[in-house]
């Protein structure tokens, strides 16, 4: 029997999962300049994505590379080096990071900073996740500052 569409949609782990999949395929387009389409369909099919919000999965995957440039500016303040000087999954992280941030504002500012630390723990160098944790509080401190305002009062 085939699950509902969109019935794991607002899980937090179909959520999590789907993050964890777009990370891997952002790190992929980046490495290869593979099509977005193909590493989407490669991934359909390698991976068993029964509980994960293929929704949240397409449009991480195909949002952060459409906004790259704009993505790549509100991350750039906060940064201590050269945006080229990131790893390339530090790059990933943030831009996935900074994409849910901006252009997801149903997720939480602090939902957004845990789950990009959580990914750079799993994926990252050994401090990499304190690194990121920074680059995206100043982010956020910019872009949800009502939001956090409203944590605060």
């Amino acid at each position: 029997m085939s699950r509902a569409s969109g019935q794991q949609k607002s899980s937090p782990s179909a959520r999590r999962k789907a993050r964890r999949f777009a990370l891997q395929a952002l790190y992929q387009w980046q490495m290869t300049g593979s099509g977005l389409n193909d590493i989407e369909a490669e991934f359909r099919t390698d991976n068993d994505m029964s509980k994960v919000d293929m929704e949240y999965f397409h449009d991480i995957l195909h949002g952060v590379p459409k906004s790259k440039t704009d993505m790549d500016a509100k991350i750039e303040p906060f940064l201590d080096r050269r945006i080229d000087e990131l790893t390339p999954v530090e790059l990933a992280i943030l831009r996935l990071g900074a994409y849910e941030m901006c252009h997801r504002i149903d997720v939480p500012y602090k939902v957004v900073i845990n789950e990009a630390v959580e990914l750079a723990k799993t994926f990252g160098a050994t401090d990499g996740h304190k690194y990121v944790n920074g680059v995206l509080d100043k982010l956020a401190q910019r872009e949800r500052m009502v939001e956090i305002k409203g944590y605060s009062s």
